[in-house]
């Protein structure tokens, strides 16, 4: 299967960039064809443009990210504010565009998937919450955003999963390996 792996992390040491390393070696033991995008230290740029956004409606843009033909996707990175970071909503803003994600649908319809070939999408994440407040009190907003904002539409036949790291701010090492065991075995499940 070929994979886009993108990792959103300004620190080279953080746990994310650890998770990252993990799925990476996982992915690749199972014989994926994995491309790894580290948003941060390629010094990507974010921001939508004006010119770029002008053309939403005009000739189709050229997928940049590379995301024609991936079947499988990993986002790895944290969750600040119950949102995501600002590089990986730009990401998105700036790849999953007309022309490369979606067409316009005649008449302003529902947009028109163009991703028909991802099939799998998992997002790993951390954040500083336990997990019954992210769940029961902010209603997981970074998982229904994920699945059914931007995946879903642009590509609906994918199978979304979600995996969160509660409480990480005071992660010991044991927690961190049962973590990786346990994402290991899903890993091993999401993209068979």
């Amino acid at each position: 299967m070929k994979i886009r792996l993108i990792l959103a992390h300004p620190l080279q040491d953080s746990l994310n960039a650890r998770l990252a390393g993990h799925v990476g070696a996982r992915l690749r033991a199972m014989g994926h064809d994995l491309a790894v995008t580290d948003l941060y230290a390629e010094g990507f740029a974010p921001v939508l443009t004006a010119g770029e956004r002008a053309r939403y409606y005009g000739a189709p843009f050229e997928d940049r990210a590379g995301l024609a033909g991936v079947e499988g996707l990993v986002l790895v990175f944290p969750t600040w504010w119950f949102g995501l970071p600002a590089i990986l909503k730009g990401w998105i803003d700036r790849s999953f565009l007309p022309g490369v994600a979606y067409d316009h649908a005649p008449g302003g319809g529902a947009m028109v998937p163009r991703l028909t070939n991802l099939t799998r999408v998992m997002a790993i994440t951390t954040l500083g919450a336990p997990w019954w407040y992210d769940r029961l009190i902010a209603r997981q907003p970074v998982h229904k955003a994920l699945k059914w904002g931007v995946i879903r539409p642009v590509a609906p036949r994918a199978r979304f999963a979600m995996a969160a790291f509660h409480r990480a701010e005071t992660a010991t090492e044991p927690r961190i390996a049962g973590f990786e065991s346990r994402l290991s075995r899903r890993l091993t499940r999401h993209f068979s």
